[in-house]
């Protein structure tokens, strides 16, 4: 092999960071001359003032410099026409159209909503660790952040003004702790920009939020919804008929009869409600370790009891997660506690939960596997 070839080989092993696609399959390497022991290269980027230029940088130099022969490289960056641009989109789309793509029948992501009856439970926090706790237990996880008017996803994952790659149409997840990430707060030009939005155009926002996404092949797809019964939970079940619903409450019986109206709505839209999760629930006194309950006790166990009445099938409660200042804590700072202290009672309980929605994996059942014999 000469160290031309020898070259292009390395180059084919560095992926775009985002796109998680080889640069020659991209069409990203324009040039690549090799005069004595230098290499030459010119890279074409997708959009100008690319955020991961200096990443891929290193990555390239990384892979080339370690070619027999090359001792020093001179990297260009260019960046992509219209037409280069509509071609990448193409070969991620196979050739489609925008579509949403957990939506096909041979879709193997798991979607789950997390729902809850009203808002103040925890259910963005809840969303945002378990998808990091499933991605530390090696899936392929992303978060939709579809509460339109109170999105913290961004804040919760340590995203808090960074924007998207767009390529026309298309837009990249951002990704953190090893998770896609999508939300509203994104495209908006002020963070403090408040979001008024009704009826069909909820519905068409959840929709380009899913179909214009990149999200690239995923295990588990979690959207955190808005609080109640409205408009997008309704849509989810419309836009994503496979998709899967958790409830979040928290112990106050009180608290149980809102939670069981998010599920049954699920339920009224033929969506398979598989578990209640109850957050804020007893914990040990920091001073005595005597087992406190602020928030009372039994709620959870009340809306799985209700629910799995409602659907005549068992709903369990998968899980009580401690009242944790740490959980709140690495919220404000971006840090899920899954993440920032993994040995914590409520990130050990937050785990488990995430080991139990994982053993359920969808079925192949139906699916073709594009298997001649």
């Amino acid at each position: 092999m000469t160290v031309l070839e020898s070259v292009h080989a390395a180059l084919a092993t560095v992926q775009d960071p985002e796109l998680h696609r080889a640069l020659p399959e991209l069409g990203m390497v324009k040039s690549v001359e090799i005069k004595g022991s230098t290499a030459h290269l010119e890279i074409l980027l997708t959009i100008s003032g690319c955020p991961m230029r200096d990443r891929l940088q290193k990555d390239i130099e990384s892979a080339v410099t370690a070619v027999e022969g090359i001792s020093a490289i001179e990297l260009t960056f260019g960046v992509m026409d219209e037409e280069q641009r509509a071609n990448i989109k193409k070969l991620l789309r196979n050739g489609r159209e925008s579509f949403i793509s957990f939506a096909q029948k041979d879709s193997l992501t798991r979607v789950i909503g997390v729902a809850s009856g009203k808002g103040g439970v925890g259910k963005s926090s809840l969303t945002a660790n378990l998808a990091v706790a499933s991605a530390q237990k090696g899936l392929r996880v992303g978060i939709l952040d579809a509460d339109v008017y109170g999105h913290s996803i961004p804040r919760l994952m340590g995203l808090i003004g960074q924007r998207p790659t767009a390529i026309d149409q298309m837009f990249i997840p951002l990704e953190s702790f090893g998770v896609k990430t999508v939300s509203m707060e994104m495209f908006k030009p002020e963070r403090s920009d408040a979001i008024a939005y009704r009826g069909p155009l909820l519905h068409r926002v959840l929709e380009q939020l899913l179909s214009d996404a990149y999200w690239g092949d995923l295990d588990l797809l979690l959207i955190d919804l808005p609080p109640g019964t409205g408009d997008l939970a309704i849509s989810l079940g419309q836009l994503i008929p496979n998709s899967e619903i958790v409830v979040v409450t928290t112990p106050q019986i009180a608290a149980a009869e809102v939670a069981e109206r998010a599920g049954r709505i699920a339920h009224q839209i033929h969506q398979h409600v598989i578990g209640v999760i109850e957050n804020m629930s007893q914990f040990p006194c920091p001073s005595c370790g005597e087992p406190m309950s602020l928030f009372g006790e039994g709620g959870g166990e009340e809306t799985a009891r209700r629910l799995s009445q409602l659907v005549g099938s068992d709903v369990p409660l998968l899980g009580k997660i401690p009242f944790s200042p740490a959980l709140r804590t690495g919220g404000d700072e971006g840090a899920p506690v899954v993440e920032a202290d993994p040995t914590s009672v409520a990130a050990i309980a937050l785990f488990d939960v995430a080991e139990k929605i994982m053993k359920r994996s969808k079925s192949l059942l139906g699916v073709r596997l594009g298997i001649s014999t």
